[in-house]
């Protein structure tokens, strides 16, 4: 991700500024600061953690010096082009960073003076690759300007900011570094439940912080026996009654934007959805032969890939599946490649990354590129681009214990499949009543695109292959 000087030094003073991590995103919560004031950067280092609305990212700093000022604060939604930090490069002495709009007021010019180079080159600056200057930036506060009866009055100080909770827990070891290990969605849960993680003791691999160790926390401080609060905790606002009637949870991040993203989806593409009951006795007999076989050593074998290869059989039987409505151009856009979407539950909310030109790769490329798909959205890494570019998706409801659902279609795509639990059912096989392992799919599919006929077939292929992966596999190639 390359990170641009947002404006000129003034005096040997830099202001770095919110990139556009993203496409087209216009603001990021900051969930963590790495560095504080007077400390010393080199240029590339990671300076603080911000999650947008498709992903949790570290942002490096593009300068080396000392910091001067962090001009956004943890929890804070900050807009793309803002200065969120100022350093000094050493080379300039002691002036000023430029105006961030982020907190005191911008000191106006003398009466009958204009703004100066520097001041100018800043309300020019544009802010970043894709964003022009916004005319309603929230974070810019109007100058006072002199009426006819004389100087403008100073303005009123601005209240103090109520301090958070802090919840005093059993200190642990520290790294070195100073700073807690942890995870992305284990950082935002610490915050969220005011758990101070540098207190936390760790018991993750390597001394990782990990969820169990911060709900650990919480109870140890809630206990009666639990260690006494420190004086600074004690001082501290009181933490959230979680014996309330309700509770507020701002929307924000991942789960404003899949918000938004549903909503269009559901009322802008016609859905429909269908349901198709399969025996999926053998391709369980198929995932237990699988897991055995040398070449799938190292990666996990679920009746998900099964699944997942079964729809890219039908998609290269049903190309018109794989497909976009272009409102603009008045065209059905047909992709000739396959980026699979795999929903996932998250921390930070739904994400739906996707693995690309998943129709070239073989079973064990497929099988290793889920385990990293998986294993990276649960870590709250996944970036902007894993999740860009699907062509179709598969939700796997089954996990959660349910049998089947009607999935809105990720948008910009024409169909997704949601794939119910396995469940030992009576089952009339050939000829007899049998306990067989059975599941549902259920497939909505985008009206516009796809008629009746075409979403029975692909749904019908799908249960195909799964009745007798091996056979169909032969037979389709």
């Amino acid at each position: 991700m390359a990170i641009h000087k947002s404006a000129p030094a003034v005096d040997g003073v830099h202001s770095f500024k919110l990139p556009d991590v993203g496409e087209g995103l216009v603001e990021a919560e900051l969930l963590t600061w790495y560095v504080k004031p007077g400390d010393t950067v080199t240029d590339g280092q990671m300076i603080c953690e911000i999650e947008t609305a498709k992903a949790v990212v570290e942002l490096p700093v593009p300068f080396s010096g000392t910091v001067k000022e962090l001009l956004a604060a943890e929890g804070d939604t900050v807009e793309v082009g803002s200065v969120i930090i100022t350093v000094d490069d050493g080379t300039g002495g002691s002036g000023t960073a430029p105006y961030s709009g982020s907190g005191a007021e911008a000191p106006a010019p003398a009466a009958g003076m204009t703004a100066g180079p520097a001041e100018d080159t800043e309300e020019r600056e544009k802010p970043l690759v894709g964003y022009g200057e916004k005319a309603s930036a929230t974070q810019r506060r109007a100058r006072r300007r002199p009426g006819p009866s004389g100087p403008v009055s100073p303005p009123a100080p601005k209240p103090a900011e109520p301090t958070p909770a802090v919840v005093a827990v059993p200190a642990g070891p520290a790294p070195a570094s100073g700073r807690p290990l942890a995870k992305p969605p284990v950082r935002k849960l610490a915050k969220d439940l005011g758990v101070d993680l540098a207190t936390v003791a760790p018991t993750g691999k390597g001394g990782v912080v990990t969820r169990e160790d911060v709900h650990a926390a919480v109870e140890a401080a809630a206990s009666p026996q639990g260690t006494a609060p420190s004086a600074t905790a004690a001082e501290a606002a009181p933490a959230p009654d979680r014996t309330a009637r309700e509770r507020r949870v701002p929307i924000k991040g991942v789960r404003k934007h899949t918000a938004a993203a549903m909503v269009n989806s559901a009322f802008t593409a016609p859905h429909v959805t269908e349901f198709l009951q399969v025996d999926v006795t053998k391709t369980m007999k198929a995932v237990a032969r699988l897991r055995e076989r040398r070449d799938f050593a190292d990666v996990k074998v679920s009746p998900l890939l099964l699944v997942a290869k079964a729809l890219l059989m039908a998609v290269r039987r049903h190309p018109e599946v794989n497909a976009s409505w272009d409102e603009q151009n008045q065209e059905i856009v047909v992709k000739n490649y396959v980026n699979l979407g795999i929903a996932a539950a998250t921390e930070r909310g739904l994400v739906v990354p996707n693995i690309k030109d998943a129709d070239a790769q073989t079973l064990p490329e497929l099988a290793a590129s889920l385990k990293a798909l998986t294993e990276k959205a649960r870590a709250g890494k996944t970036s902007p681009a894993d999740m860009s570019g699907g062509t179709i998706t598969i939700t796997n409801v089954g996990v959660f214990g349910v049998d089947a659902g009607t999935p809105i279609i990720n948008p910009g795509e024409a169909a997704i499949l949601a794939f119910g639990q396995i469940r030992d059912m009576p089952w009339v096989h050939k000829g007899e009543l049998k306990i067989r392992k059975v599941t549902t799919l259920s497939l909505s599919f985008d009206h516009r695109l796809v008629d009746g006929e075409l979403g029975s077939k692909v749904l019908r292929d799908i249960g195909t292959a799964l009745e007798d992966p091996e056979l169909t596999a032969l037979a389709w190639g």
